[in-house]
């Protein structure tokens, strides 16, 4: 009898950490809610974006950024992370910088909108998205 009730221990430890190790084992039921974390960007929000914007003006169109660097107040990082339910995370960014309260311009996850720069091309990942100088634009 001593035999039979450490053998159901063990098995029932096996069980109980192979759930731990397989996370395709899930119990049917069971909801995953969805991870959200900082600032939402969205396409519409980076086509207001123009060279010579002021601060205050790309926070009212972008929102406080998640990040303000302490040792370098021209630059601002916003980024948006998600992970559906049980799903592969992702994670959009776009950094934003400033030359004189103005933006100059920024870098990221996004293309900039027609009628931001002089030439509409896509922006690659951290290369400039906007013109380099506020002079440079066309408004």
């Amino acid at each position: 009898m001593r035999h039979a009730k450490v053998a159901l221990l063990l098995s029932s430890m096996l069980v109980a950490s192979a759930c731990s190790y397989l996370p395709s084992l899930q119990f049917p039921g069971v909801y995953k809610i969805d991870i959200q974390q900082g600032n939402i960007i969205t396409q519409e929000m980076v086509d207001q974006l123009r060279p010579g914007m002021t601060k205050r003006q790309v926070t009212f169109v972008m929102g406080t950024p998640l990040v303000r660097d302490p040792f370098n107040q021209d630059r601002w990082d916003y980024v948006y992370s998600y992970q559906p339910g049980g799903g592969v995370r992702g994670q959009e960014r776009i950094t934003m910088y400033f030359e004189n309260d103005l933006l100059v311009n920024f870098t990221g996850d996004f293309r900039p909108g027609e009628g931001t720069t002089a030439d509409s091309a896509p922006a690659a990942e951290d290369t400039p998205a906007a013109g380099t100088t506020p002079a440079a634009s066309n408004s």
